[in-house]
Parts: C-alpha cells; sequence; structure tokens
C-alpha cells in the first residue's frame, strides 16, 4: 500500500463487492423462501453499504485509482470480505450463514489489520486503524449473533 488513494481504492472495492455479495445473498434466500437468512445477509449489506459511503466520501477530493480486477493481490481469487458464494444455497441454515458471514468478516478485519501493521505511511495507518476497528465490531457483532442463536434467543434481525 503505497498511497492513501490506493488504500482507500481498495476498501471501496471490497467494501462494494461484500454489499453486493450480501445484497445477492439476500435476494437468493428471499426468492426460495428462507426469509429469516434473507434479512440476516441484508442487513450485512446495508452494514457493507455504509462502510462504502464513508470510504467514498473520504476519497471525495483525492484521485483514487481505478483497480484492474485482474492484479488485485487478493490472497485468495476474491477480495477478502466477500462471504463465500456456496452461502447461495437456498436450504442454507441461520447457523451457516452467520459462521459464513463472520469468516467474511474476520477476513476484512485481517485484510485491514495487515495494511496497519505493514504500512509506513502515517496517514494510511490512521485510516488502517479506523477501518480495523469497524470490522472488529462487525465480527464482536455476529459472535454475539451467534451465540444469541446458539442460546435460541431472538437476533437484532428478528426485531
Amino acid at each position: 500500500m503505497q498511497t492513501v488513494e490506493e488504500f482507500l481504492a481498495y476498501a471501496i472495492l471490497l467494501e462494494k463487492e461484500a454489499a453486493d455479495r450480501y445484497g445477492e445473498l439476500a435476494d437468493t434466500m428471499e426468492a426460495s423462501g428462507n426469509r429469516e437468512v434473507g434479512k440476516l445477509f441484508r442487513r450485512l449489506s446495508d452494514y457493507s453499504r455504509l462502510h462504502l459511503a464513508d470510504a467514498t466520501a473520504r476519497a471525495g477530493f483525492r484521485e483514487v485509482p481505478d483497480l484492474r480486477a485482474d492484479n488485485l493481490g487478493w490472497r485468495d481469487f476474491e477480495n477478502p470480505e466477500t462471504a463465500a458464494i456456496w452461502a447461495a444455497d437456498p436450504m442454507i441454515g441461520r447457523e451457516q450463514a452467520l459462521e459464513i458471514a463472520l469468516d467474511a468478516e474476520i477476513a476484512g478485519y485481517d485484510y485491514y489489520r495487515n495494511v496497519r501493521d505493514t504500512t509506513t505511511d502515517p496517514e494510511i495507518r490512521v485510516l488502517a486503524i479506523e477501518f480495523t476497528e469497524e470490522e472488529s465490531e462487525h465480527v464482536a457483532e455476529l459472535r454475539k449473533w451467534i451465540a444469541a442463536h446458539k442460546a435460541g434467543k431472538s437476533l437484532p434481525v428478528d426485531r
């Protein structure tokens, strides 16, 4: 990560793809009648859209580079915060959906943490710290949701 503009370009792409995937998963769940998991994925899509709006606003006056899809350097072939595509199985249960979402949010957290820990640019570090903290809140929330689910309690998306 060489510049703030590059950091923001990656953050925008990461959050957009995460929001889109969660939205696709929500649509699939709703269309197949799995409304409870659909609501969960819709909420996660909304969270990613909030982060996308934040990253986009921060990039507002900057010239953010276009990232080429074939040269992003993701460890896997998809960006770290994109939920696994196999979550589109219409028969998926809530617990599996929560675990998939948790894995995606942990991967997003790890991505921003790695940037935070490896950058030498103080401005990038400040941004990476903020994004890491946001992702850690999502991880903590999903862990609470998983614990509530396992205890047979309702989740915030049920209310």
